[in-house]
């Protein structure tokens, strides 16, 4: 037998087996075999992206993407064991290849996405909250510190994890670059570490002293380096990638994270300004705050009414993004705590600097106040609008998007109680308070949710493992049935032929007895069939001899 040449059963077997659907490939190897007779370059420009679909961490290392695919199963033959051994082999190799990429850390490090830094971005705003409370008391301290110790682990975690992720997969970088959604989560980086900050100043200040002071005012120089660097790339990147938001529908006001981190980063400023030792360093520190809030303000303000056109025009956003109406909250509230907080730091450290005009400090403090004001005001319309969509779009399932209402609305929190200390005014205090307990039961909610959440996705996990287990099982009953049907098929046909063929021998046995020459012949006719007849059978069934022809 030729070494290409199968058995018409084996290839059937083969080909059926081959309809099988593989649930365990990667998610995106069955995107990619479902555009391979498309243009690459025209697909990539007409397809929008889609939200929360495009995370760059699916997308599987070199490495792997360049290892052959897995060929398809050997046929197994009932009577030779060597060939269901060879094909256990098969199967074991390609589930310790998944093993090595998609369970355990690899999984996780490989599918780490900048966006799990805005839990750190919530969790800092809840712990700055509850030190910065108009109506506090002793055990809300101790609970702002037990916040910001669980805040700086979980920014060092991530950030180790994203730089191991970056190492191992170099090449995800670059795709996470280019993509025109999960690139602007960047910003949320210099956020995350901006809380961080502000609570060392509230908290280890006043425990360390002067060394302490120092050492925020150093990190607040990296953090604004990392803040300027992400809102200038990005934008430009935003401008240059375009072609990626065919229509306005596609905008959402994830375009204000980047934006944000300066705004964030001169308020962070503001604070540290204030309790350096050195007043030409605090002088420094408030000119670099302002430019800082000047890059991201008006910045936000265009984005905001970019983003305003496109609700009028295209209505609400989908239920999955729907939190997203509450990212407004953020510029706003933030960028009228900077600005008020920065008036009120000068109104201290230009007359000790002599700058400008002895009244300037006092004129840049009222400036501050007011537009602080009418930012609070205009972040109350943002507020209304984002409870109506969310009220319209209920229920809305759970994704990274939901820490999105913490920190938007934290800061407008903080803004609402720095307005009520400096005017002094017991109404936004009393509104302050409200809205910062609302911001801490809604951490807490959000923890319970991404739980029970990440509980539902471990039972999915489960359930496809058994569902792969099935799957094989299911193979193997089949195949075993479909081989013990064929034997069957075979035997039945055998024993109807042997019985015809033994009436057959008998009636030319008597007549070959009697003499005659016909019947002989045709007697050694009936044997030599059977002899091809038995050969052809033995081939099909063991795999060898003619039965393969």
């Amino acid at each position: 037998m030729g070494a290409q040449e199968q058995d018409p059963e084996t290839i059937s077997r083969t080909s059926s087996r081959r309809r099988v659907p593989q649930i365990n490939d990667f998610s995106l190897r069955g995107q990619s075999q479902g555009k391979q007779t498309q243009d690459p370059q025209k697909d990539e420009k007409e397809q929008p992206p889609q939200y929360g679909d495009n995370n760059p961490a699916c997308v599987p290392p070199a490495s792997m993407s360049m290892r052959p695919p897995a060929g398809p199963i050997r046929t197994i033959s009932v009577s030779t064991p060597s060939g269901e051994s060879k094909r256990v082999e098969q199967n074991e190799d390609k589930a310790a290849r998944q093993n090595k990429y998609d369970v355990g850390w690899r999984r996780v490090v490989r599918n780490f996405s900048p966006s799990w830094f805005s839990v750190t971005m919530g969790t800092g705003i809840v712990a700055n909250l509850l030190e910065g409370m108009p109506y506090n008391a002793a055990w809300l301290h101790w609970l702002s510190i037990i916040f910001f110790a669980l805040n700086t682990i979980l920014f060092t975690l991530a950030f180790l994890t994203s730089i191991v992720r970056y190492t191992l997969y170099p090449e995800i970088w670059g795709v996470m670059i280019r993509d025109p959604i999960n690139s602007l989560f960047l910003g949320t980086i210099p956020m995350g570490f901006a809380t961080l900050i502000e609570m060392w100043v509230l908290v280890c200040v006043p425990a360390w002293g002067p060394w302490a002071a120092t050492f925020a005012w150093v990190l607040w120089m990296i953090d604004t380096v990392v803040a300027a660097a992400v809102t200038l790339s990005l934008s430009v990147l935003v401008m240059m990638q375009t072609h990626e938001l065919k229509s306005l529908e596609r905008f959402t006001a994830a375009q204000l994270l980047p934006i944000a981190a300066t705004i964030v980063a001169a308020g962070t400023g503001a604070r540290v300004a204030e309790i350096l030792p050195d007043p030409q360093w605090a002088l420094g520190t408030l000119m670099t705050s302002y430019v800082l809030w000047a890059m991201g303000t008006p910045m936000a303000f265009v984005v905001i009414a970019m983003y305003f056109q496109r609700l009028a025009v295209h209505k609400m956003p989908p239920r999955e993004v729907i939190v997203s109406c509450f990212l407004p909250l953020g510029p706003l509230g933030f960028g009228g705590f900077g600005i008020m907080y920065l008036g009120k730091v000068s109104r201290t450290i230009f007359p000790l600097t002599d700058t400008l005009d002895p009244t300037a400090g006092s004129v840049a403090y009222v400036l501050g106040f007011f537009v602080a004001l009418i930012m609070w005001g205009f972040g109350l319309v943002w507020f209304f609008i984002a409870l109506v969509s969310m009220w319209q779009a209920r229920p809305f399932p759970f994704n990274m998007g939901w820490w999105g209402f913490t920190f938007p609305l934290g800061v407008f929190a903080t803004s609402t109680i720095q307005i009520g200390v400096e005017m002094p005014s017991a109404f936004f205090k009393v509104l302050g308070q409200i809205f910062s307990v609302a911001v801490i039961l809604l951490w807490s909610t959000m923890s319970e949710a991404y739980e029970r959440e990440r509980q539902n996705n471990s039972r999915l996990d489960e359930l496809a493992s058994k569902v792969t287990a099935l799957r094989g099982v299911t193979i193997d009953i089949y195949d075993n049935a479909r081989d013990q049907r064929v034997l069957d098929n075979t035997n039945e046909t055998f024993s109807s032929f042997s019985s015809s063929l033994k009436g057959s021998a008998t009636r030319l046995t008597r007549m070959a007895q009697s003499g005659n020459k016909v019947a002989i012949l045709k007697l050694a006719g009936i044997i030599a069939g059977c002899v091809i007849v038995l050969y052809w059978i033995w081939g099909l069934v063991f795999g060898h001899g003619g039965g393969s022809k």
